[in-house]
């Protein structure tokens, strides 16, 4: 699942082998938009959260959104690739180097003085990654002026335009670092709160950005905190890592229910009935029965 200090990485790839350098192939099987002309040279790569541009010397840009599993790959020329040919949706090839990008959902082409009119592309907010003291305030400030205050504050850090490279491992690690509830509104935050999480975040995303693997919890094993851990016991306070899916698109949201209690609306703090916090087969269910400081708490 592609993150901002992964397409950063990525992107640091694709300058070293194409920045500079004349196509000699393009490929785009679902493109919309113009194609790069063969012979244009590339200028530069740029991020900006899952979105990874590239800009020709005659200002198209190749826009592409890797979203939860598309990905850039970079080959030697004749080099087999590591994903099915089938999910292919760019090839550019510069002498010596191929890059692929597979899966990405969006590949469209613009040109570049139509950046800000381009149809739903909107405003980003600056990428934590790289992003000076002035813009992270800038971040802080769009999370307290959030047009919609009743939303919850794991579903705005994953909004690109308040901040971009937050993606669905970093929110729930930011949050269990600032010991937030996710269903705290983004109304009930004091600015403080919002300082908080940005500088959290954008510290993260920095710290993992020559790391192949995350860690965001070094003193953890694993690494990181509660991502992955539901039914484990919390290293802060010792209850039970619980996950759900939650938002619009029913993403996976890992938190402790110990800890993360700081703004937790009343509503928020037992999930609806019909929602099952945990894999609902009944292996699931006796696993979590059975693990020693749960069997204490129902004995107590």
């Amino acid at each position: 699942m592609p993150e901002g200090d992964t397409i950063h990485r990525a992107a640091a790839a694709l300058r070293t082998a194409l920045t500079g350098r004349a196509t000699t192939r393009f490929d785009a099987p679902r493109l919309y938009g113009p194609r790069p002309a063969l012979g244009r040279v590339i200028e530069r790569i740029e991020t900006h959260g899952k979105h990874l541009e590239i800009v020709w010397d005659d200002g198209l840009v190749l826009h592409t959104h890797l979203r939860m599993n598309g990905s850039w790959h970079l080959y030697r020329g004749g080099e087999r690739w590591r994903r099915p040919t089938e999910q292919m949706r760019v090839v550019i090839e510069v002498p010596d180097w191929v890059a692929v990008c597979f899966s990405a959902p969006t590949v469209e082409t613009y040109r570049e003085f139509d950046r800000f009119r381009h149809p739903g592309f909107g405003r980003l907010g600056p990428d934590l990654c790289t992003a000076p003291d002035d813009e992270l305030m800038e971040c802080a400030r769009r999370i307290l002026d959030y047009p919609e205050p009743e939303c919850p504050i794991s579903e705005v850090l994953l909004d690109q335009h308040v901040a971009c490279g937050v993606g669905n491992v970093y929110r729930s690690e930011i949050l269990w670092a600032c010991e937030l509830s996710p269903f705290a509104t983004v109304g009930s935050l004091l600015p403080a709160d919002c300082v908080q999480v940005i500088h959290a975040a954008s510290r993260m995303l920095r710290s993992n950005l020559q790391h192949v693997y995350r860690v965001t919890a070094s003193e953890i094993p694993g690494g990181l905190a509660v991502y992955g851990r539901n039914g484990q016991r919390c290293a802060r306070c010792g209850d039970t890592v619980q996950v759900r899916r939650v938002g619009e698109h029913a993403r996976t949201l890992y938190h402790c229910p110990g800890c993360q209690v700081r703004h937790q609306p009343a509503a928020a703090a037992k999930p609806h009935p019909d929602e099952p916090v945990m894999d609902p087969h009944p292996a699931a269910a006796q696993y979590l029965a059975d693990l020693p400081w749960r069997r204490d708490s129902l004995a107590g």
